[in-house]
């Protein structure tokens, strides 16, 4: 485990003291869309490809709850979801009268990009919250909290996340907390959207055996009517079942589904291979302008991320900073050194000299990263090692690029986090 707090005097003696909390962002494309263009907060929102004139062919990347309303929903055709639900373009050019207003939606492209550079802002909560944490999608990740607090305070450890994502970051996000993972996920969409759902150890089978089928997690709709074909509509009747019938029907899968609907799942939560980058980000109550404030929440973000990268027996080659500048502008700025370094006296200089075309310009958010990391076990360089090869190198390179949808034009990552 890492160095993170651990709550004192609690002990850990078996699996069902793990702690999982699923982290499931709440319609993630449609909340990045709302935080860069606040008119559209509370207004059915489409998020998809296809429904500019010309276009036949589409689909909706995401639908908001007031959309959901109407019909529209995930994968669906654009075709269907304009049908469903105009657009609010056409009331406003005319198309449609003042009784037909209440009846149209907004439409947003897919951007990729900006919703990538979001969801870096939440993962790095993430990571500050767990010593381990899994990311599954660009929306939802696992951590493990078991050395982190206590079943008895695991309800407000779970909102501390909910709480600084939606101030540091601006999103909501639901949370599950059981433990294991399947009713960890299961959880988090047990009380959509801005839920937090609390299953203790003792309580997983009643929480587990009313549900229907197809909220098992790993149950899609062609598994859940096979199951229903075989007379099993809960959670609690394939908890009961013979599991023999349930492996002959769906193979090592029905084994699966026996155990998860009994609460029974071993696995444990675990990164997907090593990060390729560390950051720290903060943002300011207010765009701040002038250049001490600044310079000190850089000095203090370089050395938690030197500090981090420490910890994790870490060595980077680059070093950059992110500078958000009003309305939500992502500037980022790197350096690649010679070669890979352990050095916080080095993060800090170099982060100070990226972030100077910055000293006076109204700022939002401040991040510095180090990425292109190496967890070989060599003998850690520092900036005695490189500074020579450094001040001789051409291979130096600082990107210069302002860019409002958030990705960094010289790695061509969407912000100062990876989370492959």
């Amino acid at each position: 485990m890492s160095d993170g707090p651990r709550l004192p005097g609690v002990e850990r003696e078996d699996d069902e003291d793990r702690i999982v909390c699923h982290v499931d962002a709440d319609c993630f494309y449609a909340s990045c869309e709302r935080l860069r263009d606040p008119k559209l907060c509370g207004e059915p929102l489409v998020v998809g490809m296809g429904y500019e004139a010309g276009e036949t062919v589409g689909a909706v990347a995401t639908a908001s709850y007031e959309a959901r309303e109407f019909g529209v929903e995930s994968a669906q055709a654009i075709s269907t979801a304009l049908e469903r639900l105009p657009r609010r373009a056409a009331y406003e050019a005319g198309d449609l009268d003042d009784s037909e207003r209440d009846e149209t939606g907004y439409y947003r492209p897919v951007d990729m990009d900006y919703y990538e550079s979001v969801a870096a802002d939440v993962r790095e909560i993430l990571h500050d919250c767990a010593d381990v944490v899994r990311e599954v999608s660009i929306d939802e990740a696992y951590l493990d909290v078991t050395d982190r607090t206590a079943w008895e305070v695991a309800d407000g450890f779970a909102r501390h996340i909910k709480d600084r994502i939606r101030r540091e970051v601006g999103v909501t996000v639901s949370v599950g907390v059981a433990p294991t993972m399947s009713a960890a996920k299961i959880a988090s969409d047990f009380d959509k959207p801005d839920g937090l759902t609390v299953v203790q150890p003792g309580e997983l089978r009643d929480f587990l055996e009313p549900l229907e089928v197809d909220l098992l997690h790993g149950v899609g709709p062609v598994t859940a009517r096979e199951l229903r074909e075989m007379g099993l509509e809960t959670a609690g009747d394939v908890a009961a079942t013979d599991p023999e019938p349930l492996a002959e029907r769906f193979g090592e899968r029905g084994r699966e589904l026996y155990d998860r609907a009994r609460g029974e799942d071993d696995r444990r939560v675990e990164p997907k291979g090593d990060p390729k980058s560390f950051s720290r980000e903060s943002a300011f109550a207010e765009p701040v302008a002038e250049p001490g404030p600044k310079y000190d929440l850089i000095e203090t973000l370089a050395a938690a991320v030197a500090d981090r990268a420490q910890r994790e027996g870490a060595l980077y080659r680059t070093i950059g900073v992110k500078a958000v500048t009003p309305p939500y502008d992502v500037n980022t700025r790197e350096r690649s050194l010679p070669g890979p370094v352990d050095d916080p006296d080095l993060v800090d200089r170099i982060a100070h000299d990226l972030f100077a075309e910055f000293k006076t310009e109204p700022v939002r958010k401040l991040g510095v990263r180090v990425a292109n990391l190496e967890f070989a076990a060599t003998d850690q360089a520092s900036l005695e090692s490189w500074e020579r090869s450094e001040d001789d190198s051409d291979s130096t390179d600082e990107s210069s690029t302002v860019n409002p949808a958030g990705t960094d034009p010289t790695t061509g990552q969407s912000s100062l986090t990876d989370f492959s």
